[in-house]
């Protein structure tokens, strides 16, 4: 981790800081720039005025320009390093004359200090006296004419920005590496949790908190591990009891069948019948296994045909009717048409799991009522009983794989419900599991409504991963599936 997606980042972070701290002291250094530019230009444009001003004084009213005067102050003018011209009224130079000592004094002031660059070019400053024009002032200064103070100040700043622009990107530099090794510490988290689970340790789980996408993912993660571990568990439970389920009719079987090959018993006609009674058994068990292989295929490979799912209740039903009178169940049926489109077998199948969940549960006496009808856009069978309904503990788990509810018979696979759900979800329905206000379970199917009228090509729909073939066979009657 440290040298892929820590490094990655840690490196990420350490540019983006440096670029940051780079484009800031760019940014701020253009623009201080700028600034300090207006504030010299502010700068010249004030020492021209005062140049102005200080000329203007030497106009005497009635005698015009005292040139003395201004040659006093050619020591002052030198020193600023500029050429000052003036001219009167008409454009003749009055001040400095070619022969004058100012010019000479400002060409060696201008010659010490060369450093400050060529002159620029002239500003005009006309000049007025009592309001009247008595001529124009020409200024040029140096172009780096720039004071020390100023300089300095200038030079200062610089070193600021490049000494701050460095330090943020060490402090950001080493603030991302720590990021980095923060985000990256749960996602190891995960990787060392998932190599433990997948090496047998289904306890493990990722130690992650928090309300971040990670967290979120960890969370995923244990739920997943959990289920993991519960679906073990079933399956663990699941493989004892279906031992269980075929090693008693097996010994049943061995035993009478050695008994009769050693002359123990006679052959009668009702040790046929016990004898057969064991196998259906064993048939009905391994039916339940072969659904749950097929529910476990790529898809449920449905002949799928417009059907009315009044007319396959009925004749489920009908057959029906003998194994609920012997236990000493009543059947009411209100079957009203309800047009779909799906495997009549199938659908039989559903019809079937479903009534013998309800035999399993409903004590003698009781009543399973099956019944079919269309609300809106739906088609919907509904099989309920008057038994002891489900506990609500176990109502979001009883279309689970494996699951036996607490009342649940020892013979009971667990995996009939779940058949059920895995049918009418390829059916493209949806089936739910309640308890009736009076007592008893409710099962609710809902199917889409076909017109019958419509032609309806066979078509497979994908459910939960398995062998078409094996699903194209109808199984046989089911009995005693899994618990509400």
């Amino acid at each position: 981790m440290s040298s892929s997606l820590r490094g990655r980042l840690a490196l990420g972070f350490a540019a983006i800081a440096v670029a940051i701290a780079l484009l800031a002291a760019l940014g701020v250094n253009l623009a201080f720039k700028s600034r300090f530019d207006d504030y010299l230009d502010q700068q010249r444009g004030a020492q021209v005025q005062q140049l102005a001003a200080a000329v203007t004084v030497m106009y005497q009213a009635g005698g015009g320009w005292d040139t003395d005067r201004l040659d006093q102050l050619a020591g002052a003018v030198a020193m600023t390093g500029a050429d000052i011209r003036l001219l009167d009224t008409g454009g003749t130079l009055i001040w400095p004359t070619a022969d004058s000592s100012t010019s000479e004094m400002a060409q060696m002031h201008q010659e010490m200090m060369g450093g400050t660059g060529p002159l620029a070019a002239p500003i005009r400053v006309p000049i007025a006296v009592d309001g009247q024009s008595r001529g124009t002032l020409q200024v040029a200064l140096p172009e780096g004419n720039v004071p020390v103070a100023d300089q300095q100040f200038r030079s200062g700043v610089n070193r600021m920005l490049l000494l701050g622009g460095v330090a943020f990107a060490v402090v950001a530099s080493a603030l991302g590496a720590w990021l980095a090794r923060r985000v990256t510490r749960p996602v190891a988290e995960l990787t060392a949790a998932a190599r433990d689970l997948r090496a047998g340790d289904r306890t493990r789980r990722a130690a992650v908190s928090g309300p971040d996408e990670v967290a979120a993912l960890a969370r995923a993660f244990n739920d997943l591990a959990a289920s993991a571990e519960e679906q073990e568990a079933l399956r663990q439970s699941f493989a004892a009891d279906v031992a269980h389920e075929l090693r008693t009719p097996l010994t049943i079987l061995r035993s009478q069948l050695e008994a009769a090959q050693d002359g123990v018993v006679e052959l009668t006609p009702a040790l046929v019948s016990s004898l057969h009674e064991e196998t259906v058994r064993l048939g009905r068990l391994t039916a339940d296994l072969e659904t749950l292989t097929s529910a476990d295929a790529a898809a449920f490979s449905l002949q799928r045909a417009p059907l009315d799912l009044a007319d396959v209740a009925r004749s489920v039903t009908a057959g029906f009717q003998h194994r609920l009178a012997e236990r000493g169940l009543h059947l009411d049926l209100t079957l009203r048409p309800a047009l779909t489109c799906g495997d009549p077998s199938r659908l039989a199948q559903v019809v079937t799991n479903l009534l013998s969940n309800a035999a399993k549960f409903v004590p003698a006496g009781g009543r399973v009522t099956v019944a079919t009808d269309t609300d809106g856009g739906l088609t919907r069978l509904c099989v309920s009983d008057d038994g002891p309904g489900i506990p609500e503990a176990e109502l979001p788990h009883v279309f689970d794989r494996y699951f036996r509810g607490s009342n649940a018979r020892a013979n009971g696979s667990g995996i009939g419900l779940a058949v059920v759900a895995a049918l009418i979800h390829a059916h493209g329905g949806n089936i739910s599991a309640a308890n009736a206000p009076g007592g008893g379970a409710v099962f609710t199917v809902a199917l889409p409504v076909t017109d019958m009228q419509k032609p309806v090509l066979t078509a497979v729909e994908p459910t939960a991963p398995g062998s078409p073939d094996t699903l194209a066979r109808p199984s046989p009657v089911p009995d005693e599936r899994s618990g509400h």
